[in-house]
């Protein structure tokens, strides 16, 4: 089967946001995964109560890249489906502020990985 996969490294969205999304867009069709995406960003469907739309743009984003890149290598983009989508956790690190008392935020990042299929 042919494959496409496209990466974000270090995105700064919550790790359980993301977690949350790729549960709920593993093993659909990318055309309609865009359009929930879209309408998750909107504020048109929820999930939950819960709109997630920090980590929907950046997964419409790696949506969008894997599509490229399928469609660089060839594949038909209507058969298209997503075969595996994973968060990992990225690194950590401080964001900074003028003084030592006023030591900053501690930022995480999020490793995204999305392969689709054609099927």
């Amino acid at each position: 089967m042919k494959t496409a996969i496209s990466k974000i490294s270090n995105a700064r969205i919550s790790l359980k946001h993301a977690l949350v999304l790729c549960k709920k867009l593993k093993g659909k069709k990318v055309g309609k995964v865009e359009k929930f995406l879209e309408d998750l960003i909107a504020k048109k469907v929820d999930i939950d109560g819960k709109y997630y739309t920090k980590a929907a743009k950046k997964f419409l984003e790696l949506v969008k890249a894997a599509k490229a890149n399928a469609r660089q290598k060839g594949l038909n983009e209507e058969k298209l489906f997503i075969k595996e989508i994973k968060a990992d956790k990225g690194v950590r690190y401080y964001r900074p502020r003028s003084l030592w008392h006023l030591r900053g935020q501690r930022i995480k990042a999020v490793h995204l990985t999305l392969e689709v299929e054609e099927r």
